[in-house]
């Protein structure tokens, strides 16, 4: 699944291309990844223009002219094409990004008025796209429960200290992945600002101290606006907006480099299972005592 830095990609990428568009037909396979009602589109999808595109956690959000807004949930293989006057993919990238549109894997097609359209692909069919009034999206049940965004200029080291303070008796990690603690981390980017903050993954959230916190609150903030700068890290699974891989995994630290040596102190770093997922550490840089 995607993460923060790659779906933030994503809406930078497509922010370019689609708002101002507007919206003329509007096509999709199954209700499952359109679930939506058809008097609602064409009240107010068809004819709309997109006026933004927004990012909250992991979920991206075409706002429309008409107070109603596109929510859209990438999951594991979900894609957003446009093709026009150029052609920009964003997501898994298999031969959908650069072949003829729609294919077997389209499940919504958007078309606008200059001729130019949005595919939205998904070969698993996990992803979906909900039209809904967008006063409502704050009300959306999984908007309620999720976190802060970790890069808001706002959100401070204490407050982000804070929010682990419900997880005590769990460890760092599985709080870090807990999108109601922080919003939109994963798998990477939390092996990767513990590694750069020396916090053992396996910890429990109650013997991490105040500089730790501190100091893992400013990996965590360094390592996802280098993952923006470098178009996301692309985890074998995702592209930008422009269709390239992201290049942030060429600067990883410690995820999926098991036997090779850390950057900081030598040791072998070594891969381990934690909250459910593999987990990259430095067993002398990240003690667990």
């Amino acid at each position: 699944m995607p993460e923060l830095p790659e779906v933030e990609t994503v809406r930078r990428g497509l922010a370019e291309r689609i708002v101002g568009k507007l919206v003329m037909a509007e096509a999709h396979d199954t209700a499952k990844g359109f679930p939506n009602a058809s008097h609602e589109v064409r009240a107010f999808l068809l004819g709309a223009t997109i006026t933004d595109v927004r990012r909250r956690a992991k979920v991206l959000f075409i706002d429309l002219s008409t107070s109603y807004s596109l929510m859209i949930h990438l999951k594991m293989t979900g894609q957003l094409v446009f093709v026009g006057e150029s052609r920009f993919g964003a997501g898994h990238p298999n031969d959908s990004l650069i072949g003829v549109l729609p294919d077997s894997s389209t499940r919504v097609t958007l078309t606008f008025a200059d001729g130019s359209a949005l595919y939205f692909n998904d070969q698993r069919k996990f992803g979906w796209m909900k039209l809904l009034p967008t006063s409502e999206i704050e009300h959306v049940p999984f908007m309620q429960k999720v976190g802060p965004e970790p890069l808001e200029p706002q959100f401070t080291a204490q407050q982000f200290a804070t929010r682990f303070t419900r997880r005590a008796n769990t460890t760092i990690k599985a709080a870090l992945l807990d999108q109601s603690v922080v919003a939109g981390v994963g798998n990477i980017y939390a092996d990767e600002s513990l590694w750069g903050a020396k916090i053992h993954p396996q910890r429990l959230v109650r013997t991490i101290t105040d500089d730790e916190f501190a100091a893992l609150y400013t990996e965590l903030r360094a390592v996802m606006n280098l993952a923006i700068q470098k178009g996301g890290s692309s985890n074998h699974t995702y592209v930008n907006a422009d269709g390239k891989k992201g290049s942030y995994m060429d600067f990883a630290r410690v995820f999926r480099r098991e036997g090779l040596l850390c950057p900081r102190c030598g040791a072998t770093i070594e891969k381990l299972r934690v909250a459910g997922r593999g987990t990259h550490v430095c067993p002398v840089c990240q003690r667990i005592e």
